[in-house]
């Protein structure tokens, strides 16, 4: 389906300038933008995806991943095509960097959304597999019906979003599971064709307009893993977003244009939460390596296991109902209570 853009400027000679992501591209006429989806037609900007279905899924919410937002529940997860960034390591890249008339669409319409999400039987809605903020329309008239059904909502994102679309978006949106995926220019340049500056921008954001936020970093072995880059994101994120936000360091495994880089040694992912710790985050995973201890949850205060996870799902969930730690009493920053089956 095709529909008028929000957040663009109409410019002369029938140029536009699209508003929406960091990238704020400008449009010749017959043109899209950097994410292949929002197309300059006379003069106008149009979303070419809008209702454009390319994945959808129940999923459970740890897989997002978000651990510390209505655990045990389930997201109905949907997606479409096309990115604002060109990740050279993409593991949705057969999605992320197709243009529409490349890909397999079906129509979704944001009621039918909601109405599937409720027969389904899940607790939310989440936009992911590809970046959200590329069919934000859909997004943004979808979370305002899936509220009002009683849904939550979340975007799995990479953070790329302008404060003026966020800001719109925030009294409708619940959840921001943000993949820094580096704290270096340079990575984000040479892997994302983009800029870590206006990701941090966009987080903090979030973060003030009161949006549950979990950041996710995938390490990639020589690319951004060395201590002292993982230590200074994990300095910003306690510095900025405070100490209870949940950060997780993930595996790499080969993918799209980085085929020729190794999996990330799990050392490497220990060393990074040990860093974070040091640096005072209190919530510090490790995902892709099933099995691990630190895909649970464990009280910072006196150590003891709060949520256990395999193959991300709860498995034992021991917080109170008043958000604490049944052993030394520690408030539990998690929103909502536990939805999976006792």
């Amino acid at each position: 389906m095709i529909q008028e853009a929000m957040f663009y400027e109409k410019l002369e000679d029938n140029r536009v300038r699209c508003k929406l992501c960091a990238h704020r591209c400008k449009i010749n006429p017959g043109k899209r933008g950097i994410c292949r989806v929002r197309e300059n037609c006379e003069g106008s900007l149009f979303s070419l995806v809008y209702g454009a279905v390319a994945s959808e899924a129940v999923a459970n919410i740890e897989i997002k991943p978000l651990y510390h937002y209505y655990p045990g529940s389930r997201a109905y997860s949907v997606g479409t095509v096309g990115c604002n960034f060109r990740c050279r390591h993409c593991q949705n890249w057969l999605l992320s960097q197709k243009a529409p008339e490349e890909a397999f669409l079906e129509t979704l319409s944001p009621l039918q959304l909601v109405l599937q999400a409720k027969m389904a039987g899940c607790q939310s809605v989440s936009w992911t597999y590809n970046e959200p903020t590329v069919w934000y329309e859909y997004t943004y008239d979808g979370a305002k019906l899936a509220k009002e059904a009683g849904l939550g909502t979340s975007y799995v994102t990479n953070g790329y979003i302008t404060s003026e679309a966020l800001e719109q978006l925030a009294p409708y949106l619940d959840a921001f599971s943000v993949d820094i995926k580096a704290f270096s220019e340079e990575f984000y340049r040479d892997v994302c064709s983009a800029k870590l500056a206006h990701v941090l921008e966009a987080t903090l954001l979030a973060k003030q307009l009161g949006i549950h936020v979990e950041v996710v970093n995938l390490i990639i072995p020589t690319r951004n893993d060395s201590p002292d880059e993982l230590r200074e994101l994990s300095r910003w994120v306690y510095k900025n977003l405070g100490p209870d936000t949940p950060l997780h360091f993930n595996r790499f495994h080969p993918q799209y244009e980085m085929k020729d880089l190794p999996p990330t040694p799990v050392k490497t992912l220990d060393l990074a939460r040990s860093i974070a710790i040091e640096e005072g985050m209190h919530f510090v995973y490790v995902g892709n390596v099933p099995g691990h201890p630190h895909e649970n949850t464990y009280c910072p205060e006196c150590g003891a296991l709060l949520i256990a996870r395999g193959f991300f799902e709860v498995q034992e969930y021991k917080i109170s109902p008043q958000n604490t730690c049944p052993k030394c009493g520690e408030v539990i920053p998690v929103v909502g209570g536990y939805v999976g089956e006792e």
